[in-house]
């Protein structure tokens, strides 16, 4: 009895996401992409017009400079987070007990806040008569206040900081998973500490690497109001691209193109998270058996 109560609840559960899924998910996207086939009007968002002609227009190399730039931002800002996330996370699952607890919170307690407001207090930290630069006075380590604000580096530090914690958290989950055996086995065998971190410890913890670059891409790609506030809106990317399309061009047929195309490079990245993963599984049966 108590099992098949067990399976009702979880079909249940299932079904409900699955609603979810469909009506604030796939329906939307299904409208976007039908969206993108139809023409923008003069008097209204939408004619009921089929046309490619938006297609034709996000090949142009004009906006394809825009995603280039959008590509390059969010490649440096997983590598950055990448560096930082790789101690963090093995520092992390070597704690034990409340420590190990302590760390978790202190590294989710960032997401009790909206991340607009922690944008707001990065701006107070890097002003030029902010914390930073007020400190850095005081010790005498510069001699005038630094222009972070409203540059390419500003932005960086804003999407390293908002994002670190969604590149530490899969690694970290690779690291608890981590079969220490193979660890063992290679130091017998002579490994240094170099060898034993590239041939055994980084392809067994890859899931969670691509897990983490995924979930730290995606979002630096659409994330525009990072941009906006701390490079003052000086370069322009996919996220603040479709919205400027939508708001203030009213073009919804362009923006709905920029973002198919969006939904379909996260897709493939989806794709090779499965790959990735799928081979690591294997790997370690194989390494096993």
């Amino acid at each position: 009895m108590k099992h098949k109560s067990i399976g009702a609840f979880g079909k249940t559960s299932i079904g409900l996401f699955g609603i979810w899924l469909g009506l604030f998910a796939l329906v939307p996207f299904a409208l976007v992409f039908c969206a993108s086939f139809l023409t923008k009007g003069e008097e209204s968002f939408l004619v009921w017009e089929f046309s490619l002609q938006s297609y034709q227009k996000i090949i142009d190399p004009l906006y394809g400079s825009i995603f280039t730039s959008s590509l390059k931002l969010s490649v440096l800002t997983s590598v950055l987070t990448l560096i930082f996330a790789l101690p963090f996370a093995y520092f992390l699952s070597t704690l034990k007990g409340q420590l190990k607890s302590l760390g978790l919170l202190l590294m989710i307690i960032p997401f009790w806040t909206s991340s607009l407001v922690r944008t707001y207090a990065l701006i107070a930290i890097l002003k030029t008569e902010g914390v930073l630069n007020t400190v850095l006075l005081f010790l005498g380590v510069i001699n005038e206040p630094l222009n972070i604000l409203y540059t390419q580096h500003a932005v960086m530090i804003g999407m390293v900081y908002t994002l670190l914690p969604f590149m530490i958290l899969p690694i970290y989950a690779s690291f608890e998973k981590l079969d220490h055996r193979y660890i063992e086995a290679a130091r017998d065998l002579g490994a240094n500490s170099f060898w034993l971190s590239i041939k055994i410890v980084l392809p067994l913890i890859s899931p969670g690497i691509v897990a983490g670059v995924i979930l730290v891409f995606l979002p630096s790609m659409g994330m525009f109001f990072i941009p906006d506030l701390l490079g003052g809106a000086k370069d322009l990317i996919v996220g603040n691209f479709i919205r400027n399309q939508f708001l203030t061009f009213r073009d919804w047929p362009f923006g709905s193109v920029a973002s198919v195309a969006l939904t379909t490079i996260m897709l493939a990245l989806i794709y090779l998270y499965t790959k990735v993963g799928r081979f690591g599984s294997k790997k370690d049966d194989d390494a096993l058996f």
